[in-house]
Formats: C-alpha cells, structure tokens, sequence
C-alpha cells in the first residue's frame, strides 16, 4: 500500500508542475503577444541628423513587434555598427515603447578625394562620401588629396590628423564661420574665413600653440562681424598676432 501511496503523490505533484508551467506560458504568452504589449513608437533621443525611420532600418526594428520580444542588446549592437553612431543605448517603455539615445558622429571637416568627396569626424574617420560637393557648414580640407579610402576607412595624413585636432578645438559657431583650412606646406598652415570677402587667417605651424591659436581664431570670428574696418589677413602664427587691415 504504501508504494501505491508513493507512485500517487508522484503522479500528483507531476500534474501540479504541468498546471504551473501552463499557467506561467499563458502569463508569458499573453505579455508577450496581446496586442497592448506591441511596439507602437520609438523615441529618439540625441540625434541631430538621423531619424526614426533610419533606427528602425539600421536597428531591424518594426512597428507592432511585441514589446518583450525585443532583444535590446541585439538591437543596440546592429545600431552601434552604423558609423554615423559614435554611441548608443536602447531600452523598453513598458507597454509600448522604445527609447533609443544616441549620440552621433558629427562630420567635423569634408576633403578631396579621387572620386569625390570624403566627410570626416574627429578621430579621422571616413562616415561620408559623394561625388559632388554639399552645402554643409564644415571647412574643406585643401592641399591634401586622399586616394583609395572609403566609408570606415581612418585618415592617416599626420598634418590632416592635425587639423583636425586643431577644429576639435574651435567652438562650434566658430566652425560654422570657417569655410576652409589650406595646407601651405608642412610649416604653414592658414584658414578661410565663410564671408563675402574671406579672410585669411594665418596659423603656421600646428604643432606649436595648439590651444592658443583655437582661442585666438574663437575670439577673432566672433569680432568679425561688428569690426567695422574690413580685414585683409590676421596672423596668428607668431607669438605676438597681427592684424592687417584691407586698404
């Protein structure tokens, strides 16, 4: 009897766990595809020039997939792939949302290429190319020329990596004013001004008072446009600036 006892309390706590686990996969089940529970918007924090349509695209993302069934690690590892994303991070909204926060690589300086154009961020990396040239508010890079680079390739110019170097250091509405940067030679450096009458600002030699000719440009482009003499070149490479003004 006392075997029979036994093999009945198996038998019963075996239906017990079959109930349990079909009551947790109803609960699951209904989380997971009730239609109250679906992606229904994505909000997008941090970007400037991608939009929803791009994450959804980039991120393999689609309108009306249940919430839960969202792998945000995958989802985060296709949008860090993207090289217009420097960073990112995704996560759920519970019922019904997706909150994307990125921040983007920003195209800091465009240059010539042998098949176009090529748009590059701060570290030198490529993120854009096109065949003709775009209105965009970044300096054109001159005097060097880059052949058989492509999108996600790195520049390897040492006075490029300079240049780039010294615009890091430039106050944005001040970049926005610069319409070129000119390799000279390798000891002379000298920039444009984006106006009616561009001024040439002479820099020198980048290696030398990085931090101070950057200040020094800062303050002279914010000036620019309530100076009242028309300026023909200021230099900036001596320890001691000048100014010249047109005649």
């Amino acid at each position: 009897m006392a075997k029979i006892k036994r093999v009945r309390r198996s038998g019963r706590r075996l239906f017990k766990g079959i109930i349990f686990l079909a009551i947790v996969g109803t609960i699951l089940a209904f989380f997971v595809y009730v239609p109250f529970f679906t992606l229904q918007q994505v909000k997008l924090n941090g970007a400037e020039r991608l939009t929803v349509e791009d994450i959804l695209k980039v991120g393999n993302i689609y309108i009306g997939e249940p919430i839960f069934a969202l792998e945000t690690d995958n989802i985060t590892r296709r949008l860090e792939n993207d090289l217009r994303i420097e960073s990112v991070t995704v996560r759920r909204i519970v019922p019904n949302a997706l909150e994307v926060t990125l921040k983007e690589r920003k195209p800091l300086a465009t240059i010539v290429c042998d098949y176009g154009y090529l748009d590059l961020d701060k570290n030198g990396k490529i993120i854009d190319s096109y065949k003709n040239l775009r209105e965009m508010k970044i300096p054109m890079i001159t005097g060097a020329r880059v052949q058989d680079k492509y999108i996600g390739d790195d520049i390897d110019d040492d006075l490029v990596k300079q240049i780039l170097e010294f615009l890091q250091k430039i106050k944005p509405e001040s970049l926005n004013k610069l319409s070129e940067v000119a390799i000279v030679s390798a000891d002379y450096i000298v920039s444009y001004t984006d106006t009616e009458q561009a001024v040439q600002i002479r820099l020198g030699k980048l290696e030398q008072r990085l931090d101070e000719k950057a200040h020094l440009v800062d303050d002279f482009l914010r000036d620019l446009e309530n100076n009242p003499h028309a300026v023909e070149y200021v230099d900036f490479s001596y320890t001691a600036p000048f100014i010249k003004l047109a005649q």
